[in-house]
């Protein structure tokens, strides 16, 4: 097993800065004990045929204070295409219109003595936005004041989750199914998935098991909804899995959809199919992974990512945050447009 790394208690701009570099060098599956930097980015070539999308006039729209500890780890999108961001480090969660100028929205409670695991400092994680506005966040504290935090469209901030979490979970990402009235939470340290009531925020156990365990670092990352069934990515494991939900509402098994996406953080499909736009955090990297598993890098860090963490998609925009846990330099917002290839007769 690899190496565990426990983090320092961030106290200021200077110690949430070290949190970062360190929380980025955590080791994935099968890496050594001590992790090497990402590589330098490589010249690619031109998506092939064979790629059902490219990314085109990758470009980024808002840069961030890496000391103010604003590294944007999940996205939400506004109907009008600006974004909404959590900024983990900060405990915040911003509005970012389409020029990049950043608006706080809120900043969840301080807490005296976090226990997060592997981290050691709050840091607020996913993020997803109903259909009234409502904003759900992950917050993960390693404490009771944890869980899953709710903000209304006219600004009232709560606690959502009540103690069925425990205080040592990490939420990570989220996924609303609104039809069904629940909210879906990865829990990164162990590893599983949550469902969680809208009416009441009550949580279960839904889905666990070793596909979503963790191996050193995180386990269960970023989660999506789609047509009766969970996606979910594991960090360690570099893995993309499905989860279908069954009629009584239960987990089916979990089934391996792509391997050998070291470093995957959130994702995001790509149009109405099963393809997958996922950010691949260690590598600075964002890929195509097609229904039969195999995947294409269509970002690198040329074209201005800096550990990529979340991935939305608006019809033909493609929205990339990038939280430079790493390389601690210029964490951002890129856009780009997504292109989608007709396959030749």
């Amino acid at each position: 097993m690899p190496r565990m790394v426990r983090l320092p208690r961030v106290a200021g701009a200077g110690a949430v800065a070290v949190a970062l570099a360190v929380l980025a060098s955590a080791p994935t599956a099968g890496a050594a004990a001590v992790a090497e930097p990402p590589p330098p980015p490589s010249t690619l070539p031109a998506p092939t045929p064979a790629a059902p999308l490219s990314l085109v006039d990758p470009h980024i729209v808002g840069h961030f204070d890496l000391a103010r500890g604003q590294t944007p780890e999940n996205i939400a999108l506004e109907p009008d295409g600006s974004a909404d961001l959590t900024f983990a480090f900060a405990r915040q969660v911003a509005h970012v219109d389409k020029r990049g100028h950043v608006r706080t929205i809120a900043t969840l409670p301080a807490v005296a003595d976090p226990q997060t695991p592997e981290i050691g400092a709050a840091v607020t994680t996913g993020l997803a936005r109903a259909h009234d506005g409502t904003l759900y966040v992950g917050y993960a504290t390693g404490t009771d004041a944890g869980g899953v935090w709710r903000i209304t469209p006219n600004g009232e901030v709560s606690q959502f989750t009540d103690e069925d979490l425990p205080a040592g979970s990490f939420i990570n990402g989220l996924a609303l199914d609104e039809h069904h009235g629940v909210l879906y939470a990865a829990d990164s340290y162990p590893g599983k998935v949550w469902r969680v009531s809208l009416d009441d925020g009550s949580a279960t156990a839904w889905a666990t098991g070793p596909d979503l365990e963790r191996v050193g670092f995180f386990g269960a990352n970023g989660i999506k909804v789609r047509e009766g069934s969970v996606w979910v990515s594991n960090f360690d494991r570099g893995t993309l899995l499905r989860i279908p939900i069954e009629a009584d509402g239960s987990a089916g098994p979990v089934e391996t959809r792509a391997t050998d996406l070291d470093g995957i953080d959130d994702f995001a499909f790509a149009g109405n199919g099963d393809t997958v736009l996922a950010a691949l955090n260690s590598t600075r990297e964002v890929a195509v992974v097609r229904r039969d598993g195999s995947h294409t890098v269509l970002l690198t860090a040329a074209d201005g990512l800096s550990n990529p963490t979340s991935v939305a998609v608006n019809r033909q925009k493609v929205y990339v945050p990038s939280a430079a846990h790493g390389t601690q330099n210029d964490p951002n917002l890129l856009l780009a447009r997504l292109e989608k290839h007709r396959p030749k007769p």
